[in-house]
């Protein structure tokens, strides 16, 4: 049987909000079977929870943000959603001493750190996959983008970027598909960091976003180059972490998905989107357990 799954010990960490610029406290905790991936609000007045999904995002500028019936919001879940992902946990608690999680370095590395410390433990319920029984795809026409899922017996993820002329961005470097039968989360996509424009700080921040962030946690770019000491991990790390942050908006569904995902140009808004009509069309997928572990497919033992 393949059971839902937890962390085993709480576990904290301290950091800065990417957007809000607020030092933030972090804390993971276990959580019973069934109950999900909830975010606990401890800096404000009755500790408000707010449950991850897919229709809470109600926010997706420059991030994924829950904003629940309160006007509660949890912003920047994405890179932390995408460690759990890579782990399959189903269940755990989330508190937050702020509005948004800490950005770290910018990538997942340092989640799965804190969940490899906390440990992994399975659960008494079934574990719930869901599967992409149809194809469905979102487009947006007027920003020349679209996303889609297709049914596939396993999990991969293909992201096709297209950044226009600039130097850096270099067409032998624009895509990415990563089948995780083949490829490893850990080692190829969890340290990729996200990345932002020198010329797009001033408006970011008149608009109350990317306070916290600095060249300590983001990839920044001028006219030219690359201005962050030591470059690049990777020669297309824009596009991972492209991948990183599709794996953490589709997860707010809160189930790993047995399909194939493809964006181009995508992004959280189109993302999130993507999950609606998913599960606004429950023709298109199912929910499916295993008795055994042998008959999950390769992608989940588990994403490493």
């Amino acid at each position: 049987m393949i059971y839902q799954r937890t962390i085993k010990a709480p576990i904290n960490a301290i950091g800065v909000g990417l957007h809000s610029g607020c030092r933030v406290s972090l804390t993971l905790l276990p959580a019973a079977a069934d109950q999900g991936i909830v975010f606990v609000r401890t800096d404000l007045l009755d500790q408000p929870k707010v449950k991850c999904h897919p229709f809470l995002i109600n926010d997706t500028r420059l991030s994924s943000t829950l904003v629940d019936e309160n006007q509660v919001r949890v912003g920047t879940i994405e890179h932390l959603m995408s460690a759990f992902a890579c782990f399959g946990i189903d269940n755990v608690v989330v508190e937050l001493s702020a509005q948004e999680t800490p950005i770290m370095d910018g990538s997942s590395n340092s989640f799965l750190y804190l969940l490899e410390q906390a440990g992994v433990i399975d659960q008494t319920a079934k574990k719930k996959y869901i599967r992409i029984k149809q194809e469905i795809e979102v487009r947006d026409e007027k920003d020349n983008k679209w996303v889609k899922f297709t049914p596939f017996e396993g999990y991969k993820v293909k992201i096709i970027t297209d950044f226009g002329g600039h130097p850096v961005f270099k067409q032998e470097y624009s895509t990415f598909e990563a089948d995780f039968a083949k490829h490893s989360y850990i080692e190829e996509i969890s340290r990729a960091r996200t990345f932002g424009f020198m010329y797009q700080v001033e408006h970011m921040r008149k608009n109350g976003l990317g306070l916290g962030g600095n060249l300590n946690n983001a990839i920044v770019l001028d006219e030219e180059s690359v201005l962050n000491e030591g470059g690049l991990r990777f020669p297309d790390e824009f596009v991972r972490h492209k991948i990183l942050d599709a794996i953490g908006d589709l997860y707010i569904v809160g189930h790993q998905i047995i399909g194939a995902f493809e964006g181009y140009r995508s992004g959280h808004a189109i993302n999130n989107q993507l999950l609606r009509k998913l599960l606004n069309n429950p023709e298109s997928w199912e929910f499916v357990t295993f008795n055994d572990s042998e008959d999950v497919p390769s992608s989940f033992h588990y994403i490493k």
